[in-house]
C-alpha cells in the first residue's frame, strides 16, 4: 500500500479548521481520488487551549510553527497563518530546507518573497502550491498553469476582493454610503485586521502580482502595481456611472504593453451587461484572455472556510498524486524581470465634474479637453445644486498622460468646483 501523505498544519483559524473538517469528512473520497490516505500528523496555532469546535487531541501539537515545519514525520507543511514576514516566512523556509513541500494560502508572503522562495524550493527539489492564495475557491492558478498552458496570455483581469465588491454593489442596490457600509463590513467580520488591506486594494494587488507572474512568465512584482482603493467612490459616482451604462468595480488588470508589464488595481468602470458588471456581493471573478482560447470567465466564492479550504485540499491532492509543477508554472530561473509600465494602454475614461453656474463654463471644459488631445464621446449634464451643476463625460480612448494634463487644467480653471473624478473604463 502506498504510504499516507502526512501533513503538518500551521494556523487553525477559519481556513485551517476548514481543512481539518474536509480531511475528516472526505477521507475515503480523498483516498479514492489520489490513491493515498491523507492524514494530519501535527498542528500549530497561537492558543492550544482555544475551543475551535473540532477535537484536535489526536494530533501532535507544536507551539512553534518552525518546529512543526522541521518535523521528520510530515511530508507537506500547510501554512495558513498569513503575513508576509515573521513566523510565516521563517516556517516556510524551514520546511523547504527540511525537504518538505509547502501548501499555503498566504498571498502577501508570495507576492513579496515568491521569487526567492520559488528558487529555494526548486533547489531543494520541492514545490510550493498556493491555489487558495488568489481567489478562494476559484481554481484560477490551476487553470493558468495547466488548462491554459498552451496559450499566450493576453490579459488577466478580475474582481479579487469580495469585501470591496460587497461594498460597491450594496452602495448601488441600497443607496448606502461608503462609510455606513464600511462599518457594516466591520460588524460582519468581512474586513482584515488592517482594513486598508481590503478597501485600499492591497489584498487584491497581492493576488494580481501572483496571477501576472504565472500568466506572463515574470518575476512577481508587487511594487510594480498601481494601487488605488475604493475609499473615494461616492454614491454620485455609483448612480451616475449606472446612468451611463456602467458599474464601478475594484478591478485588477495585468497586461503586456510595448513599455513593459501593466499591472493596475483600481476602481474602474465596466459595462453593466458584462460578466464583471453583473457580479454581485462578495463573489470573485477572474477573466483570462489567451490567443487560442480567447476569453474564459471563472466565477465563485473568493473567501470563507469552505471555499478556501477546498482550494487548499486541491493542492494537497495534487501532491498526493505526484503532480509537481514549478511555483509560478515554469522554473524560477526562467522568469523574466518585466519593467513596470506605469502609463498603460489607452482607454476611455469617465469624468465627473462640478461646473460652476456661470456662462461659458462648459465651453471652457471642452476647450481644456481639446487642448490636451482628449476627445468627448458622450456628455450628460444634471440639474443645478448649490450653484454647481454635475457634468459627466465619457471620453474616447486616450492616454493617462493626456488625461492628467486635462485634469490639471480643470483644477486651475474658474469653471470647475472641487476635485474632478476620473475613472478608467475597462473594455470587457
Amino acid at each position: 500500500m502506498t504510504q499516507a501523505l502526512r501533513l503538518g498544519i500551521a494556523g487553525l483559524g477559519t481556513v485551517g479548521i476548514g481543512v481539518v473538517k474536509i480531511i475528516r469528512r472526505q477521507a475515503a473520497l480523498l483516498e479514492a481520488r489520489t490513491g493515498r490516505q491523507i492524514e494530519i500528523v501535527a498542528v500549530s496555532a497561537r492558543d492550544a487551549k482555544k475551543d475551535r469546535g473540532v477535537n484536535l487531541s489526536g494530533y501532535a501539537w507544536e507551539a512553534d510553527p518552525v518546529a512543526l515545519a522541521r518535523r521528520d514525520d510530515i511530508d507537506v507543511f500547510v501554512e495558513l497563518m498569513g503575513g508576509e514576514n515573521g513566523t510565516a516566512k521563517a516556517s516556510v523556509e524551514a520546511a523547504l530546507a527540511s525537504g518538505k513541500d509547502v501548501v499555503t494560502a498566504n498571498k502577501a508572503l508570495l507576492a513579496i518573497h515568491g521569487q526567492s522562495l520559488a528558487e529555494q524550493a526548486e533547489a531543494a527539489g520541492r514545490v510550493i502550491r498556493f491555489e487558495a492564495a488568489v481567489a478562494g475557491g476559484i481554481p484560477v492558478v490551476k487553470a493558468l498553469t495547466e488548462g491554459l498552458a498552451g496559450n499566450e496570455i493576453k490579459r488577466v483581469m478580475g474582481v479579487m476582493n469580495g469585501t470591496c465588491n460587497y461594498i460597491l454593489t450594496r452602495m448601488q442596490s441600497q443607496g448606502l454610503g461608503y462609510n455606513a457600509l464600511f462599518e457594516e463590513c466591520a460588524q460582519l467580520g468581512y474586513l482584515e485586521a488592517d482594513p486598508n488591506l481590503d478597501v485600499g486594494g492591497i489584498d487584491a494587488a497581492h493576488k494580481l502580482a501572483l496571477l501576472a507572474s504565472i500568466a506572463f512568465g515574470t518575476k512577481p512584482n508587487f511594487n510594480g502595481i498601481e494601487i488605488e482603493g475604493i475609499e473615494h467612490i461616492s454614491l454620485d459616482d455609483i448612480s451616475q456611472a449606472a446612468d451611463m451604462g456602467y458599474r464601478i468595480k475594484l478591478l485588477g488588470v495585468a497586461q503586456r504593453s510595448a513599455r513593459g508589464l501593466v499591472q493596475r488595481m483600481q476602481p474602474c468602470l465596466v459595462p453593466s451587461d458584462s460578466p464583471l458588471g453583473q457580479l454581485e456581493g462578495g463573489t470573485n471573478m477572474v477573466v483570462i484572455e489567451g490567443d487560442a482560447v480567447e476569453q474564459i470567465v471563472l466565477r465563485g466564492p473568493g473567501a470563507g472556510e469552505g471555499p478556501t479550504a477546498s482550494a487548499v485540499l486541491g493542492d494537497i491532492c495534487d501532491l498526493a498524486r505526484g503532480i509537481r509543477i514549478p511555483t509560478f508554472g515554469q522554473p524560477a530561473n526562467t522568469l523574466k524581470k518585466a519593467p513596470a509600465a506605469r502609463v498603460g494602454l489607452p482607454a476611455p475614461y469617465y469624468l465627473r465634474l462640478s461646473l460652476l453656474d456661470k456662462p461659458g463654463a462648459l465651453a471652457k471644459v471642452a476647450a481644456i479637453l481639446g487642448d490636451a488631445g482628449v476627445s468627448i464621446d458622450r456628455m450628460r449634464q444634471y440639474g443645478h445644486t448649490d450653484a454647481t451643476a454635475p457634468v459627466l463625460i465619457v471620453t474616447h480612448k486616450t492616454t493617462r498622460a493626456a488625461l492628467d494634463v486635462a485634469l490639471d487644467g480643470f483644477r486651475s480653471t474658474d469653471a470647475v468646483a472641487g476635485e474632478p473624478v476620473a475613472l478608467r473604463i475597462e473594455q470587457v
